[in-house]
């Protein structure tokens, strides 16, 4: 069976919201370390919750730049958080990716995190990048190129849609989206129905 194919540029260069559900199911690695996403948020920068609600400045420059890039910053002076820029070049989305079901490089995750709790090991975004190596370094480096890989879902996943964890402005939105039943999400969706 051919592997699915590698994630471009272009994916990224469309609305966030559009990108974000995409992204479940799809394969994300660093030096070889990672797995499949399973959970994710949108941001947009006409939004108060997204980091570049407020305009352009040196933390967030890269979410104004062109789509297919990271954007990596520090939330809470602790955690690493990464995010894959999207919308066309100027309009700041960018999707935060949450949570992944590790798959590659359980070793070297279990010894960045030292725990061996697989479903701990990227259940969460601070999680997922101290296990995965990913810091401020990669902060504005190319999604399609190493030390990143990123290749589509293979098929179509039943996701989730939930409100955004962890914030206070515009915290109704349901811009998060997860895979249905996956055991490796920061947080159980609420049911909907």
């Amino acid at each position: 069976m051919p592997r699915p194919a590698k994630l471009d540029r272009a994916f990224f260069d469309r609305p966030v919201l559009e990108v974000a559900p995409e992204l479940i199911g799809a394969t994300l690695t660093v030096n070889g370390v990672g797995g499949m996403i399973v959970e994710v948020e949108a941001y947009h920068h006409t939004e108060p919750a997204a980091h570049s609600y407020g305009g352009p400045t040196p933390r967030n420059a890269v979410m104004f730049g062109p789509p297919g890039f990271a954007y990596v910053y520090r939330s809470y002076g602790i955690h690493w958080c990464m995010n894959c820029v999207c919308e066309p070049e100027g309009s700041a989305g960018a999707v935060l990716i949450r949570a992944i079901e590790p798959l590659d490089g359980l070793a070297s995750m279990r010894r960045r995190r030292g725990l061996s709790d697989q479903r701990l090991l990227c259940s969460g975004p601070g999680r997922l990048c101290q296990a995965m190596g990913v810091t401020i370094a990669c902060n504005g480096t190319r999604l399609d190129r190493a030390p990143f890989e990123m290749r589509a879902r293979s098929g179509t996943p039943e996701i989730a849609v939930g409100v955004r964890i962890g914030i206070t402005k515009a915290a109704d939105r349901p811009w998060r989206f997860g895979l249905k039943g996956s055991r490796y999400l920061s947080k159980p969706f609420k049911d909907r129905s």
